[in-house]
């Protein structure tokens, strides 16, 4: 079964760059272009793991973030941050809304494949444990 990576950034050439590199390591990606529509894209998707930029029209991605976390539906869903926002006051914004990983541009795509697969692959043995469990 292949994961389902939701791509969310306002530069339509980096939301390509994220899909043309997980697509080719067997992820399905889906996009959006702003906050509000991540959110839309969430409801109707379900994605494994979204992959998200801060600054973006409408909805930033530390408001989007911050409201995936708050619904019980989404709230374990992981969050890469991936942004240019490089300060380290943004990166604490970033882990303390609930990002699981925080990536500044200019990025390296096989960095990101890796950070993908890393987090999907603990989520996957975290729900393998808790089979486990008494």
């Amino acid at each position: 079964m292949a994961y389902t990576v939701l791509a969310v950034d306002d530069e339509k050439s980096i939301v390509r760059l994220v899909q043309v590199n997980l697509e080719r390591n067997g992820y399905i990606v889906k996009m959006a272009y702003d906050g509000v529509e991540a959110l839309e894209r969430v409801a109707e998707t379900h994605p494994d793991i979204i992959v998200m930029d801060v600054m973006m029209p409408r909805m930033d991605g530390f408001e989007t973030l911050s409201i995936l976390r708050k619904n019980p539906e989404t709230r374990d869903i992981p969050v890469i941050m991936l942004t240019a926002k490089a300060m380290d006051s943004d990166i604490f914004i970033g882990y303390q809304r609930g990002a699981d990983c925080y990536l500044t541009k200019p990025f390296n795509p096989k960095e990101l494949v890796t950070f993908v697969r890393r987090i999907l692959e603990g989520v996957k043995a975290e729900e393998k444990d808790d089979r486990y469990r008494l």
